[in-house]
């Protein structure tokens, strides 16, 4: 299984792209193609990446944002520094309020891009894999709710189950325009699907 896994994974053109282009993760090009469709970030924005390890995502934030912004990754991992002076990393839980404040103090309170390919830890149980998923998409959602400046745009994974609908009935009541979206660059046989919120509404 590891072996077949290994040969799918070097046959794979997105694996092979990163490689050829020097981004640490096929999964650069998922947040590559959403920025494209949607305009999710841009030039001299503040983004956190939650989950951030090994930095596919935080890459393509860079180069969003340019010299003027500023991009924060978090994960339990260690997160291999890049060269520009405008990333910094937490290693730590982001679902932790202690982790969540060194969040604000780097952002100096509020963000105006949150965004996250996070996923929890499988156990190959379906119904507990989604549920894990749930949990974690909850806490996001409250992150986003305390650092994203209005109007401000959030990306996150899900995963289709029993609380899809209700995840995104909240999130639609947030956010001014809310799209659901599988990039070509994600795998077919993955049930992953992303949300993107554009426009945050100032939270009462």
């Amino acid at each position: 299984m590891g072996s077949r896994w290994q040969q799918e994974k070097k046959n794979d053109p997105y694996y092979k792209k990163a490689k050829s282009e020097e981004y640490r993760s096929r999964a650069s090009y998922k947040l590559k193609q959403l920025d494209k469709k949607f305009k999710i970030i841009k030039q001299g924005n503040t983004v956190v990446d939650l989950g951030a390890s090994p930095g596919g995502w935080s890459q393509i934030a860079l180069e969003k944002v340019g010299e003027e912004g500023l991009v924060v990754g978090v994960d339990l991992n260690r997160i291999k520094p890049f060269e520009e002076e405008n990333f910094y990393s937490i290693r730590g839980d982001f679902t932790i309020e202690e982790v969540q404040n060194q969040i604000i103090e780097k952002i100096n309170g509020k963000t105006k891009v949150l965004i996250s390919d996070a996923s929890p830890s499988l156990t190959g149980i379906k119904n507990i894999d989604q549920l894990n998923s749930y949990d974690l998409i909850d806490s996001i959602i409250t992150i986003a709710d305390n650092i994203l400046e209005p109007k401000g745009n959030l990306v996150i994974k899900a995963f289709q189950g029993k609380e899809y609908k209700a995840i995104l009935d909240k999130l639609k009541k947030k956010f001014r325009v809310l799209k659901t979206t599988k990039p070509p660059s994600s795998r077919k046989k993955s049930a992953e699907i992303y949300i993107i919120g554009l426009g945050f509404k100032k939270q009462s």
